[in-house]
């Protein structure tokens, strides 16, 4: 199930390559000796045909929402997999998940669907169900072994992604949460350039309060303000430990220069709330379950579904 061909770039491809729809295919110094050259100079340039099939493809679905982050491993995937099991809780309304970290995509092993594969239709690929109103697309059900590494320049990633929101059979979505790998790169480019007609409401940055974080979150928010994102809001998330049996709490990271909250004063972006750490949630993801459901009681479910509840009042009023 890779990309179709005419979204394909060749292996030997050169690391910066433009892309076969660039104006500057075929004519700019990476292009030099490339074995695609002259067929990239003579392409057609303009706008991406596909955008309109995208966007017809996606009328069906209400809100789209990105779940960036500056770093990895501040816990953005299982924010994206617990906002959608809070979402789908609503037996009205219907959720997708296109996890689109093509390098580590781990939103299969958090939503409980590890070893799952996707299967084609007359109308498109159909994305995996975790239940009957919660739906995920990734990488992850197209691999033949689970630690087969991807190792795809740009533009084949860029593909890849375009099936996701072209070829998908997502059907009538309130929410598709869009789940990205951390950093600016490839596949924010991407999304956010599919995605330009179609709409997008608006980004869920995630960090955790130490600066060597906020950091790299600073230029997220920079990119979400580039690319005309808007910002939905700041989740600090890991902010402090919870003991799971007394419930006391204790600094893990330091917010030595103020954490999510004075980054989000500074840069006029609403905090949406301080997710405590809990050892628990790191166990209900390996284990492929719903942290909301299975501990209610913990401080850190209390601050998901006050988030959860502040970005529902965002996106529908």
């Amino acid at each position: 199930m890779s990309p179709r061909s005419e979204d394909q770039v060749p292996e030997n491809a050169p690391e910066h390559c433009p892309g076969p729809e660039s104006q500057n295919a075929g004519q700019a110094d990476a292009c030099a000796g490339c074995p695609n050259q002259t067929i990239c100079a003579s392409a057609p340039k303009g706008p991406d045909p596909d955008i309109a099939t995208i966007t017809a493809r996606l009328e069906p679905v209400k809100h789209k929402i990105l779940v960036l982050s500056g770093k990895g491993g501040v816990g953005k995937s299982s924010f994206t997999s617990q906002l959608a099991f809070a979402l789908a809780h609503d037996e009205d309304s219907q959720v997708g998940v296109m996890d689109i970290d093509i390098c580590g995509p781990s939103i299969p092993t958090i939503m409980g669907l590890e070893g799952e594969q996707i299967h084609q239709s007359n109308s498109g690929w159909q994305p995996v169900f975790v239940q009957d109103n919660l739906a995920v697309m990734s990488i992850a059900f197209m691999l033949p072994n689970k630690d087969d590494a991807v190792i795809w320049r740009g533009p084949k990633k860029n593909g890849l992604i375009k099936q996701f929101l072209r070829d998908v059979d997502w059907g009538e979505l309130d929410f598709l949460l869009v789940d990205t790998p951390p950093g600016t790169s490839d596949e924010h480019l991407s999304v956010a350039s599919f995605l330009k007609d179609s709409g997008i409401d608006g980004a869920v940055i995630i960090t955790t309060p130490q600066e060597v974080a906020l950091q790299d979150v600073r230029k997220e928010i920079d990119f979400c303000r580039k690319a005309k994102i808007p910002i939905l809001g700041l989740v600090e998330n890991m902010s402090g430990f919870v003991c799971p049996s007394c419930h006391g709490e204790s600094v893990i990271f330091p917010p030595t220069t103020g954490g999510a909250e004075a980054l989000a004063k500074e840069l006029n972006i609403e905090l949406l709330g301080k997710i405590p750490l809990d050892p628990r949630v790191a166990k209900s993801c390996d284990m492929g379950l719903s942290f909301l459901d299975e501990h209610p009681d913990s401080p850190a479910c209390e601050a998901y579904e006050a988030i959860i509840d502040r970005l529902r009042d965002i996106i529908e009023q």
